[in-house]
C-alpha cells in the first residue's frame, strides 16, 4: 500500500511540476511569512480568495492580486504568528527550543499543492526525491495548520499523509480572541471535534481550556473515531517489537522503527523502549533478554570431582615421597642409596614434598596466602631437585672419565665440598628470583569478568607476571644442565647410568609446562588453575619416577644387584673396556 501510494504522488509531483514549469513565475514572499527556528511548523491561510470563473485549461492561480483580499485568512495568519512568538518568549512552554513557522497563501488548490510541496522539501533544497520507505524522509517542517477548507485540506493530506506529517487541522473555530495588555489570552476556548454520525456533519464540544486557572478537561467518551467499535488509532508504522528488542527510529518520527535485538551483556528496560541498558558487573544477560541474571562465581573446589582425582594423586605422590624416604633410610649404607648420592637422595626427596604440598593452594576460593604459596614453593623446591640432580650426574661423569686426567682439580672440588656449594648457590639464586617474584609481581587474588559472559572466575594473578617466567625459565636451564650432564654418562657402569630415567623424567617435564604455557597463551578461564595443577603434578611424578622409583625396584625386588660385589664387577667391567679403547 506504501509503495501504491509513493507512485501515485510521484505522478501527481510529475503533472504539477509540468504545469508549474509553464505557467508559474516565482513571487519572492515577505519576510513576514517565514521566521527561522530549531522546528518549523507550516500555515497555510487564504489571505486572497480564488479567482471566479470557468477554467478552459490547467493552470496555477496567482494569489496576490489587488482587490482580493480576505480579512478572515488575515487573521488566521496572525494569530499563528502570535501564538508562535508568546511561545517562544516563555520561558516554561518550550524552554531551549525555538519553534519557527513558514506561512503559505492558498487561495487555490494548485496553490495549496505548491504550498505543500515547499513544506515537503528538505533544509537546504528545493525538490523532493521519490523514495521506497518515507519513513526515511525527513522534511523541513514538523507540522502543517490549515487549511480551513473541506476541499483544500483534502488536497493536502492527501499529499501529507505517506510524509507522516502531522497536526493538520481541517477547520479552524471562527472565534473572537481577546487578549489582555500582556499578551495572554482572557477566558477560555472549547475543543470541538467533527460529529459524521448523522446524515450532515456537525460539531461536538468533547473539551475546554481555561485561563485562569489554568486547566484543560477532555471528555474522552465523546470523541468518535472512524473506526469498529470505536476503537482510538495508534499513529505508528510498525507494530511493537518482540521482547528483548530495542526500537531504533529510523526517520524523524518515533512511531516508525526498526526492532533490533539486545547486544549479549544489555537488557530492555519496559520503562525505555529505545535504549538497552547494560548489566551490572556482576550480572550478565544473554541476546534480547529483558532482564539480567547474577553471574556463577566459579573456582576449583574441594568437592568438585576433577579435584578429587586431581588431590588423591597428589596425597599419593606424597605417600611414595615418604615411603621412599623410609626405604632409603633403613637401605642407608647399601651400594644402591649411595650410588643413589646418600644423604642427598633426602634433600631431593624433601623438596619433591615441598612442590607436592603446593599443589592444595590451588583447591578453594583463592586468598592472599594461596595465591603467594602456588607456584614459588614449587619453583624453589623442583631446582633444589635440578641442582641435586645435575651435580649428581655431572660428578659420576668426572669421577669416571675425568678424575685421573685432572686429579688437581678432583681433590679441590672434594676438599671444598664442590658438590653441596653448587647445590646452595643455585638454590638462593632461585630464592631471589622467587622473592623478587612475589614482592614487584605479587600474585593477588582477583575476580576475571571478561572471557565467560555468565561467569565470575577466582583466580590468582601470575601467569603473565616477569618473576614467574623468569623463575620457570631459571628451572628450564637446570634441566637442560641435568640433561646434558647425564647424557654425558651414558656409557657409565650400568649402575650408575641413568641417562635413560633421567630423560625421561626431564622430556616429561618439558612437555608438561610447554603444554601449560601455550594453553595459558590462548585460554584464560575457569579450567586453566586445572591444567596448570596437571603440569606441577607432572613434574613432580617425572622427578620422582625417573629418579627414585628404579632404585627402589632394586631395593625391594633385586637384592642381588644390591651387592658391594656386583657394584665392584661392574665397575672393573667398565675400567677394562675404557682401557681397551
Amino acid at each position: 500500500m506504501l509503495t501504491l501510494s509513493t507512485h501515485l504522488l510521484g505522478l501527481q509531483l510529475s503533472l504539477a511540476c509540468c504545469c508549474w514549469a509553464l505557467a508559474c513565475q516565482e513571487v519572492e514572499s515577505s519576510p513576514d511569512f517565514s521566521l527561522p527556528g530549531d522546528y518549523i511548523i507550516a500555515g497555510l491561510f487564504p489571505l486572497h480568495g480564488e479567482s471566479p470563473g470557468v477554467r478552459r485549461k490547467p493552470e496555477v492561480t496567482l494569489c496576490d492580486r489587488p482587490n482580493n483580499f480576505s480579512g478572515h485568512g488575515y487573521h488566521l495568519f496572525q494569530a499563528m504568528r502570535l501564538a508562535i512568538e508568546q511561545i517562544n518568549n516563555s520561558t516554561s512552554l518550550l524552554p531551549n527550543v525555538t519553534l519557527g513557522y513558514e506561512l503559505y497563501d492558498v487561495c487555490s488548490e494548485s496553490a495549496v499543492v505548491y504550498a505543500v510541496l515547499s513544506v515537503l522539501t528538505p533544509r537546504g533544497m528545493r525538490h523532493i526525491e521519490i523514495h521506497q520507505n518515507l519513513s526515511y524522509f525527513s522534511p523541513k517542517v514538523v507540522a502543517v495548520i490549515g487549511p480551513d477548507t473541506t476541499s483544500h485540506a483534502a488536497t493536502a493530506a492527501a499529499m501529507l499523509s505517506p510524509f507522516l506529517v502531522p497536526v493538520l487541522l481541517q477547520q479552524i473555530q471562527k472565534d473572537n480572541l481577546t487578549f489582555n495588555n500582556h499578551g495572554n489570552l482572557l477566558g477560555g476556548y472549547d475543543i470541538i471535534t467533527w460529529d459524521w454520525s448523522g446524515p450532515e456533519w456537525s460539531f461536538r464540544v468533547i473539551g475546554s481550556s481555561t485561563w485562569s486557572p489554568v486547566r484543560l478537561d477532555i471528555n474522552k467518551t465523546k470523541i468518535q473515531w472512524h473506526r469498529k467499535n470505536n476503537q482510538v488509532p495508534k499513529s505508528v508504522c510498525n507494530k511493537n517489537c518482540s521482547k528483548g528488542y530495542r526500537r531504533m527510529v529510523t526517520g524523524v518520527h518515533h512511531c516508525c522503527f526498526t526492532c533490533v535485538s539486545c547486544e549479549a551483556g544489555t537488557f530492555l528496560n519496559e520503562s525505555d523502549l529505545y535504549h538497552c541498558q547494560p548489566c551490572g558487573k556482576e550480572e550478565w544477560a544473554p541476546q534480547g533478554s529483558q532482564t539480567c541474571f547474577p553471574r556463577t562465581v566459579v573456582f576449583l573446589t574441594w568437592h568438585n570431582p576433577i579435584s578429587w582425582v586431581l588431590l588423591a594423586a597428589n596425597t599419593l605422590l606424597l605417600l611414595l615421597l615418604g615411603g621412599t624416604a623410609g626405604l632409603f633410610a633403613w637401605h642407608f649404607d647399601t651400594p644402591v642409596v649411595k650410588s643413589a648420592g646418600g644423604r642427598l637422595c633426602f634433600l631431593m626427596l624433601g623438596s619433591l614434598a615441598v612442590g607436592s604440598c603446593s599443589l592444595y593452594c590451588f583447591f578453594g576460593e583463592p586468598t592472599l596466602s594461596t595465591c603467594l604459596l602456588r607456584l614459588a614453593p614449587f619453583a624453589l623446591g623442583f631446582t633444589i631437585f635440578l641442582s641435586c640432580l645435575t651435580i649428581r650426574s655431572f660428578q659420576l661423569v668426572f669421577i669416571f672419565k675425568f678424575s685421573a686426567k685432572v686429579p688437581t682439580f678432583y681433590h679441590a672440588w672434594v676438599q671444598n665440598h664442590g658438590a653441596g656449594l653448587f647445590v646452595v648457590l643455585s638454590s638462593m639464586a632461585q630464592l631471589l628470583i622467587c622473592l623478587s617474584w612475589l614482592v614487584v609481581w605479587t600474585p593477588l587474588p582477583t575476580r576475571e569478568y571478561e572471557h565467560f559472559p555468565q561467569l565470575v572466575v577466582l583466580e590468582c594473578t601470575q601467569a603473565n607476571s616477569l618473576g614467574f617466567i623468569l623463575s620457570f625459565a631459571y628451572n628450564g636451564l637446570l634441566s637442560v644442565s641435568a640433561f646434558a650432564c647425564s647424557y654425558l654418562g651414558k656409557d657409565l657402569p650400568e649402575n650408575y647410568n641413568e641417562a635413560k630415567c633421567v630423560t625421561f623424567s626431564l622430556l616429561l617435564n618439558f612437555v608438561s609446562w610447554i603444554t601449560f604455557f601455550t594453553t595459558a597463551s590462548v585460554y584464560q578461564g575457569r579450567y586453566l588453575p586445572i591444567v596448570n595443577v596437571l603440569a606441577v603434578l607432572s613434574s613432580l611424578c617425572g622427578g620422582f619416577s625417573g629418579y627414585f622409583l628404579p632404585k627402589c625396584y632394586v631395593i625391594l625386588r633385586r637384592p642381588d644387584l644390591n651387592s658391594t660385589e656386583h657394584f665392584q664387577a661392574s665397575i672393573q667391567d667398565y675400567t677394562r673396556r675404557w682401557g681397551s679403547t
